[in-house]
Parts: structure tokens; sequence; C-alpha cells
């Protein structure tokens, strides 16, 4: 198998011989944003959203954007089309960059730190989309700008843990009554076939496919209302999903172990599932 080729700071390399400075500050602090972009038959899925997605990171955290959408559409395009893989994620993540010195300011000389590399896709089994996952719940203990696709992912991983001990997919998260979303995913819920989308705030990430979701109710017809979700309204509706560019859209069917409605995937989630995949193959594979 042939080592994988990855972009650092203006060029490409075998992984096995890329190198981040000690003193880079996504190291140090996790100072710098991502972004990871599914590929599907070598189509990039959605790139304009995803990188204007990582401009407003960047403006978030004061940080200039290296390149110009074009640049990085010829680097993501050149790691797609030099991988082995039809069907990718690709990760891209911008840091401040290196200082001489351990300081929590910012350095006053910045030379961005650009790293893009590209995996396997995969995607859920057809047991999870037929069957449905478990999910454990949290306290949203994270920082109060999860608007922002920051590295610094410990509270995240944290949080993740806490399924994965379960035995479970996801960790639904609510903070203060409310749900926000998932460890790494959105959520949706379901009540009298309505689809209840938590909106968007600072404490919740801009979901790509979560716009997805909603495009795809819109355009067939699903009533949709984005509004604060309760928790008390999210344990106790018919449907719970979860959706994420790498996971798509997976039901929900029991949460701490309790049944989320019949504790099967519910009619709604079937209709979203189905459409789903034909927005897959027909504008994200072209076929």
């Amino acid at each position: 198998m042939n080592v994988p080729r990855v972009f650092l700071n203006g060029e490409f390399m075998p992984a096995d011989e890329a190198r981040v400075p000690v003193m880079d500050r996504g190291f140090l602090f996790g100072d710098g944003v991502y972004e990871v972009i599914p590929v599907y038959s070598r189509r990039p899925f959605r790139l304009v959203e995803h990188l204007r997605r990582l401009q407003g990171s960047l403006n978030a955290i004061r940080l200039d954007n290296p390149y110009t959408d074009e640049i990085w559409a010829t680097h993501i395009g050149r790691i797609v089309a030099e991988a082995e893989w039809d069907d990718q994620s690709v990760y891209l993540q911008v840091t401040r960059g290196t200082d001489t010195k351990r300081n929590h300011a910012f350095p006053k000389v910045v030379v961005p730190s650009v790293f893009i590399m590209s995996e396997a896709l995969s995607t859920p089994p057809a047991a999870q989309r037929s069957e449905g996952i478990a999910a454990v719940s949290a306290v949203d203990n994270r920082w109060l700008r999860c608007d922002i696709k920051a590295t610094s992912l410990l509270a995240n991983c944290l949080l993740r843990q806490l399924a994965v001990d379960a035995g479970c997919v996801e960790t639904v998260l609510f903070r203060d009554g409310l749900l926000t979303e998932g460890s790494a995913s959105s959520i949706f819920a379901v009540k009298d076939g309505v689809l209840l989308a938590p909106q968007k705030s600072h404490l919740i990430l801009p979901g790509i496919t979560y716009d997805v979701v909603l495009e795809l109710a819109a355009r067939h017809g699903l009533a949709v209302v984005v509004r604060d979700v309760t928790e008390i309204e999210a344990r106790g509706a018919d449907e719970l999903w979860l959706a994420s560019s790498t996971k798509e859209v997976l039901p929900i069917v029991t949460l701490d172990g309790r049944p989320l409605g019949s504790g099967r995937p519910g009619p709604v989630y079937r209709q979203m599932a189905d459409w789903y995949q034909q927005f897959k193959a027909t504008l994200m594979r072209g076929a």
C-alpha cells in the first residue's frame, strides 16, 4: 500500500515525511480551525459551503484565511486525485502557526500552518440505517462558542467517549434544558409528523448536513419547525435522528437505554433516508 500524500504549508509530500514544529500554536493551544469534507466518486461534497464555514471559523478566531477559495479548491482537488479511494474524507486544518515562545497572546507576526489530508470515507453500515442506533445523553459542558469549528476538541472527545464506553454511537447533549447537538453531529426530533430542528446559535455548530436535511424536507413538503427544542420534547419525541457529513442521517432508537418512540426507525426517518440516498446518487455522485 502506498503511503498517502498530504499537503503541508505549500508542499505535497508523503504523510510519513510531514513534520509540524513543536512550537506550533495548534499543538500548544489548539489554536486553529478545521473542516472535514466528504468526497463521493472523487467529487468534494458542498465544497463552497465548507469553505464558507471555514472562513466563518477563521473570522471568529481573528485569523486571516491563507488562501482564496480557488487555491483551496486546487489543493484539495490534487489531494483527492492522488488518493487511492474514490470515496474519501478530506481533512483540512489551519492553525495560527509557530511562535518563538509559549505565550497565550497572539504573535505579532502570524504565518498560519495549513494541513490537508485524505482518508477513506467510512459511511454507516446498512444495519444502522435499517435498525437504528443507541445513544446516551450528557450535559453539554463545552465552551460557549460551539459555532466555531475549532481544533481544540477535548470536551467533544470526552463526551463522545461516554457513548463508546456504553457501547453506543453518539452522545446527545442538553444545556439548560434545551437540546443542542451531538458530540460530533446535529440532532433532529420528530413529533406528530413535524421535523423539529434546534435553531443555530453560538451553542451549535452550523452543520452542512443539517442544511441538507432541511433543504430535503422543504423540497419534499415535510413540515419543519426551527426553534429551541426542549430536553423534555427530545426525550418524548416520536423519532430522534443524528446527521453529519460522515454518518449521513441515522435514527436514534434508544437513549440512555430507553426506547425512543416505537424503538424502531420511524416513518419520517425512512422517508428522509430515501431522499438522502437519492440526493447522494444524483447531486453528489452525478448519477
